[in-house]
């Protein structure tokens, strides 16, 4: 599996957004990347971050009806990094305030 694969995209809500602030940050990631895929994928797309710890979540696919068919959402996997001290802080919104100016 190739490293830029394996994170999916950025977890945007307001628990997540408060938790950047103690540099956590949560990703949603392949469903068959482990702690070791994830600290490297981070590393090697966002440049000059230090992963510290890695938390990974299975999310459970939800039962779903839309009238009288029915069926289940996809599961998903989450990952929190947490990053060291000295690391960079990671710019999700980095792209859309270079288009603004």
């Amino acid at each position: 599996m190739n490293l830029y694969d394996v994170i999916i995209k950025p977890l945007i809500t307001e628990a997540t957004m408060l938790a950047m602030d103690d540099k956590k940050y949560t990703f949603l990631v392949n469903i068959h990347a482990n702690k070791t895929l994830v600290k490297q994928a981070v590393e090697a797309v966002f440049e000059g971050v230090k992963v510290d710890k890695v938390n990974i979540l299975n999310v459970k696919p939800k039962f779903k009806r839309v009238g009288r068919h029915s069926g289940f959402t996809k599961k998903s996997r989450k990952a929190i990094v947490t990053l060291t001290k000295e690391s960079k802080a990671i710019k999700i919104f980095a792209e859309e305030a270079e288009k603004k100016a």
